[in-house]
């Protein structure tokens, strides 16, 4: 079969996406969980009569907590699947990328299983981001003086 002719059926059968609906989905999805951690902030904040700052550490905590949980019951992925990258990209991501490696591996034991292969997936995003800093950091020091 000529690749011309091949081309044209895998263009035939690959499944077209909405782009706008995704892209609507993702900033609604994403939208809600910045509702989310804002009325968590205010809760804390309220309930616990604690600074605003205190409450953000609380709020990123619950976060992280309900993320683990969801990816446990294995439930996060279908909801991810429904609210694309709304969800992957705050902490909540983050968290089930951990908790899915861990997860994965526990049968291979806590520190070869768990330990060693927990920060596959966003042990990037940790050098990365510290690298990132360190480096903005040393821009800033040098435009702004000491």
């Amino acid at each position: 079969m000529e690749k011309s002719k091949y081309k044209q059926i895998v263009d035939k059968h690959t499944p077209r996406e909405n782009r706008l609906f995704n892209a609507l989905i993702c900033f609604f999805s994403g939208g809600i969980m910045g509702i989310i951690g804002q009325g968590l902030i205010d809760l804390y904040s309220n309930i616990l009569d604690i600074p605003t700052k205190d409450a953000s550490v609380f709020m990123i905590v619950t976060l992280i907590f309900i993320g683990c949980l969801l990816t446990c019951f294995g439930w996060f992925d279908k909801i991810v699947n429904f609210c694309k990258c709304g969800l992957i990209v705050p902490i909540t991501g983050f968290a089930h990328a951990m908790m899915s490696a861990a997860l994965e591996y526990r049968k291979e034991g806590m520190v070869t299983g768990i330990g060693a292969n927990m920060l596959k997936l966003a042990g990037s995003v940790i050098i990365f981001g510290v690298v990132s800093a360190w480096f903005f950091g040393l821009i800033r020091l040098f435009l702004m003086g000491a």
